[in-house]
């Protein structure tokens, strides 16, 4: 019997999953086992982090973000049996554009991967004379055609979402400026064909009560659909004399609609507390870029990107999040509203 509250999706018995630990009052809960991936774990690349993950042929795919040992990070394919132990290739993915020509990024980073009917799409934080919005796709993994880029600089935290909504292709984005924003609320664009963009609507500004996101806001994996709406996770950074902290945070987006937000958690779901996420590279980040779920169950599995320097996961699922984030929702600026002004 289906659930008042459920996944609009495919099963996924094999995904990892841990039950909530006896006691733990949060929405959202760690692996036992994090870090999944640690520093130096390829040849030739020093820390990976902010990657994403997807089902495939019965086994699992991730496009990762990695820092190699020149400090300029790349896009390399990972495999996995179990979404928990990855294979990460040496070499970064080749991309050409639609004319069979290399088409290589100078770099690549904080990859989102996207299923939409047959084709995988990977956006990515790319250079076009500025931080901006990388886009390409793939049908096996082996051949990845590299698509214009969809918008001007500045922009990072492209999301597109997992299906077409009222006919078009729909992304997520936040625009910025060069460097380390310190600003940024989300955006929306649409596409007919994912050449000319536009139709450009607000979706959520930063702040609220707390101070958990008052400095920006970005969008994380791609929004999973839901019985109550797009379930949205995201990060929220605040400000300390110790520099950013990067936490991670919930909302549900209208089904049709969705630059209008119907709720809106108030509080993070999860903000730095472990040694891994405290301390790194870049010290109190949670990042989240991907998820893996199962419709069947509910069981949602988040793949957060943890002090610029592990890769990390933790799990809910689709009751208990959407139920956390409407029972503490804030409504903030004109969020409701479409976004046109």
């Amino acid at each position: 019997m289906k659930k008042d509250i459920y996944i609009v999706g495919e099963s996924l018995p094999n995904m990892p999953w841990e039950d909530k630990p006896e006691g733990f009052e949060g929405p959202v809960w760690r692996h036992s086992q994090n870090p999944i991936i640690n520093r130096n774990p390829v040849k030739g690349i020093s820390r990976i982090f902010n990657s994403a993950v997807a089902p495939y042929e019965g086994k699992f795919v991730g496009v990762f973000r990695a820092e190699t040992i020149n400090g300029r990070p790349h896009l390399h394919l990972g495999w996995s049996e179990d979404a928990l132990n990855w294979k990460i290739e040496e070499e970064p993915i080749p991309f050409f554009d639609e004319d069979g020509k290399p088409f290589q990024p100078l770099y690549a980073y904080d990859p989102r991967l996207v299923k939409i009917e047959d084709t995988f799409y990977i956006i990515w934080c790319t250079d076009f004379y500025g931080a901006s919005i990388g886009l390409a796709k793939t049908t096996d993994f082996k051949s990845f055609i590299r698509l214009e880029n969809p918008f001007l600089p500045f922009n990072r935290n492209g999301v597109l979402f997992p299906r077409k909504i009222n006919g078009n292709y729909v992304m997520l984005s936040r625009p910025s400026d060069s460097g380390h924003t310190p600003f940024g609320d989300i955006f929306l664009s649409e596409s007919p064909d994912l050449k000319y963009w536009g139709k450009h609507r607000h979706v959520m500004s930063k702040g609220g009560q707390g101070w958990w996101q008052n400095v920006k806001i970005g969008g994380g994996p791609a929004p999973i659909e839901t019985s109550e709406g797009w379930l949205l996770f995201y990060h929220g950074v605040t400000g300390t004399c110790n520099g950013f902290v990067y936490s991670m945070g919930a909302a549900i987006l209208d089904l049709d609609e969705p630059s209008k937000v119907k709720y809106r958690s108030r509080n993070f779901i999860l903000t730095p507390e472990e040694w891994y996420e405290e301390k790194g590279f870049v010290d109190n980040v949670v990042f989240p870029c991907a998820t893996l779920y199962d419709a069947e169950t509910g069981r949602i599995a988040i793949y957060y990107g943890a002090a610029d320097t592990y890769v990390s996961v933790a799990y809910t699922t689709v009751e208990e999040i959407v139920n956390y984030v409407k029972e503490t929702h804030e409504e903030v600026a004109d969020d409701k509203e479409v976004g046109r002004l």
